[in-house]
């Protein structure tokens, strides 16, 4: 599932969310912009203390000028195009954009605002324009292509031949062999796409913030856990209720609501408003978005040559084409939807049997999914809470890394932070030198959007024979702390954690000399692996006797509790895969459109999801209106990306399970291989001399109980 959603990296390193000036702010001066100085704090870490909404404008704008008189400077050097004075500085071009947009784009993200939203909407289309500019620069474009032209002269190292090839790449696709008139369709089309992604990940987020089930009557809270009932008290307490208790379709809030409640009537409204969000035919209303952005794609793919959207994307990706995407997902999917069927039947079954009257619907799924496991398995999710206390989790996390590499976490208060549920930790290597700085923010706020994802505020790379440090965060919306109670977790959010925390690893861990394939700069059916091995760690016996300890007592969890676990591992996994397949399968549709025409969104959804035979019980995990990882986010034609990484992951992690489970050996290979590789080498040739040889899919069904 995507409990991550990692940023669309744009040309300038980061996530264009985009924005609109506030006419009424006052100019600030040079002197007086944050962003105009070098930043005297440690390891260069964000003055957040100092930075206010009225810098970003002026300082992005001021970014993109200096970009372009960059860029013409490449462009109409006068020496021979050599690697180095074109791609290098292409790579290393636009300093102060980066520094600004790294700060900038990861608070519209985590903390945002209007003012923050009405600045995205006057920069989008900036930075828009000015990726055209660079990719459709004719001269540059001659210099690049001349260096490509006779690199098998040049003797390059496979990580300069993979950054060439990359930016040649991204030229080719920018439009740059388009001629005049097609270069400004080109141009018009990604002005539109820009603003119509941005506008519908705003949507989802109000959307998200403006439903709220107030309930009144302590009846209405049958069946929920205490401490569901004290969070949604803190909520109502929080939104100015007295007496009462709210409920949001945050996940933290309608997911245990939707396990637990005996309120079927209030199960179908809460889950239904999350189902249905931006299909309200209001202002927030995603619907026409969805199809123009679908429509504009195929445009654009058409323009460069391709039969669709799908084509374009998956050509740099490990799957290559759609139609080996579509084996694959089909592998998976007959033996899933036939698990889910199944396990339809044994939902019925508890509904007969206690005397239901009705047919199993998408809002009694959850609940009696914990019926049936407590009857299967005396495994009760709340049970497990006590003994996830969110710290305890983090640290079992870090505990982890320490076990495999000798890394180690140490919390800095002397850094600054964008809100006080920010923690910071500078991560040092086992010798005690410096990585890099980690920033984790954990709890749900109207601020920030949904899901959970790492992300950077500044990459890794070696710039001017120096090593440039990265700067990660890990940004989630877990379970908050209810009055004397600190966060508990849910197994399902344990594993989130781990998994963005693997993410956060693969940034830190970096050891490339180029900015643009540093990092999780890697194809996007390559970039889960490192988070999906993390999640296969977090429910090990030996490593849940690590971190899994009462909040209370400090008991260690039980071994009773580890062996239900153990037991209910593949329990609803037919459910689970076939919530995310549905997903996955209705992006591949929109993006294998041919035809650049506006459908009707639902209509074509209910064709996609008819076709593939996806039962009424099921709801796909993100609908359309809401889809925002590939309708605003990175993800078109990559939501399969997750359980293309999965059958990476679960033939990985049997490299630990054949060895020891933290095995150093094994773990330095995959280090070396995989993390510190980011996108310099074919990402199955670095797969490859991890484990020896190429993924084998058998590995993931056993562990879904689909073989």
């Amino acid at each position: 599932m995507m409990k991550k959603l990692l940023l669309l990296m744009a040309f300038v390193g980061v996530f264009m969310s985009a924005c609109t000036k506030n006419e009424t702010q006052e100019p600030v001066t040079t002197d007086e912009n944050p962003f105009f100085v070098e930043w005297d704090t440690p390891f260069g870490t964000a003055p957040f203390e100092k930075i206010k909404n009225e810098h970003y404008l002026p300082a992005l704008k001021k970014g993109i000028e200096e970009k372009k008189a960059e860029i013409k400077a490449i462009a109409e050097n006068t020496e021979e195009p050599t690697f180095e004075n074109t791609v290098v500085a292409l790579d290393n071009s636009g300093p102060l954009l980066r520094k600004v947009s790294g700060v900038f784009f990861n608070m519209t993200s985590a903390k945002t605002s209007d003012e923050l939203m009405e600045i995205s909407k006057e920069v989008t289309p900036l930075i828009s324009g000015l990726n055209d500019d660079i990719y459709m620069n004719e001269k540059l474009f001659g210099r690049i292509k001349a260096i490509n032209d006779k690199k098998a002269e040049l003797n390059l190292t496979t990580e300069q031949d993979r950054l060439l090839d990359k930016y040649y790449k991204n030229f080719v696709k920018g439009g740059a062999n388009l001629n005049a008139e097609d270069k400004e369709k080109m141009k018009k089309i990604n002005e539109e796409l820009a603003m119509l992604t941005l506008n519908f990940g705003e949507n989802v987020l109000k959307e998200t913030n403006k439903f709220e089930m107030v309930l009144d009557n302590k009846e209405d809270l049958a069946g929920l856990p205490q401490s569901v009932i004290d969070a949604a008290a803190a909520e109502a307490k929080a939104k100015g209720y007295d007496h009462k208790w709210v409920f949001t379709i945050q996940k933290p809030s309608f997911i245990p609501f939707i396990q637990y409640s005996d309120k079927r009537e209030l199960r179908e409204k809460i889950l239904m408003a999350y189902a249905n969000m931006g299909n309200n035919n209001d202002e927030l209303d995603n619907k026409n978005n969805a199809s123009r952005i679908a429509q504009l794609r195929v445009e654009k793919a058409n323009l460069l040559g391709y039969n669709n959207w799908a084509e374009y994307i998956l050509e740099d990706n490990m799957a290559k084409t759609p139609d080996k995407v579509y084996e694959l997902l089909g592998q998976i999917w007959t033996p899933a939807v036939a698990r889910a069927k199944t396990e339809a039947k044994d939902l019925q079954a508890m509904i007969d049997k206690e005397g239901g009257d009705f047919k199993l619907q998408p809002w009694d799924w959850w609940y009696y999914t914990e019926k049936v496991r407590k009857a299967k398995y005396d495994l009760d999710e709340e049970q497990l809470r006590p003994y996830f206390k969110l710290e305890n989790v983090r640290d079992g996390a870090f505990m982890l890394a320490n076990k495999l590499w000798g890394i180690t976490f140490e919390e800095r208060n002397d850094i600054a932070k964008y809100h006080e549920d920010v923690t910071v930790f500078e991560v040092k290597d086992k010798d005690g030198s410096h990585i890099g700085i980690l920033y984790t923010d954990y709890f749900p706020r109207a601020s920030k959007r949904g899901g959970a994802w790492m992300n950077a505020y500044r990459k890794q790379q070696v710039l001017d024979g120096k090593e440039v440090t990265p700067i990660i965060c890990n940004v989630c919306n877990f379970s908050k702390p209810t009055g004397d109670k600190p966060s508990l977790l849910s197994f399902e959010e344990v594993t989130t954690l781990f998994h963005e925390f693997g993410h956060a690893l693969h940034g830190l861990l970096s050891e490339c000399n180029y900015y643009g394939i540093s990092g999780t700069d890697v194809p996007r059916d390559f970039v889960e692996l490192p988070s999906q091995i993390m999640e296969n760690w977090a429910g090990e016996p030996e490593m849940l006797k690590l971190y899994a300890k009462h909040y209370e007592t400090g008991e260690v969890i039980p071994d009773e509790l580890i062996e239900k676990i153990s037991k209910s591992s593949k329990f609803n996994q037919g459910f689970v895969t076939t919530e995310y397949m549905s997903a996955a399968l209705l992006d591949m549709d929109w993006h294998t459109m041919t035809k650049a025409e506006k459908v009707k969104t639902m209509e074509f959804e209910k064709a996609s999801l008819d076709k593939m035979g996806l039962i009424p019980e099921i709801i796909v995990r993100y609908r359309s209106p809401y889809f925002r990882h590939i309708f605003a986010g990175g993800y078109s034609a990559g939501y399969y990306s997750y359980i293309w990484s999965a059958v990476l992951d679960a033939d990985a992690f049997q490299a630990f399970k054949e060895t020891d489970l933290f095995d150093q050996k094994t773990a330095q290979l995959y280090r070396e291989n995989v993390l510190a590789k980011g996108g310099s080498d074919d990402p199955m040739k670095l797969y490859v001399q991890f484990r020896g040889s190429e993924p084998d899919i058998k590995p993931l069904l056993h562990r879904r109980g689909l073989d």
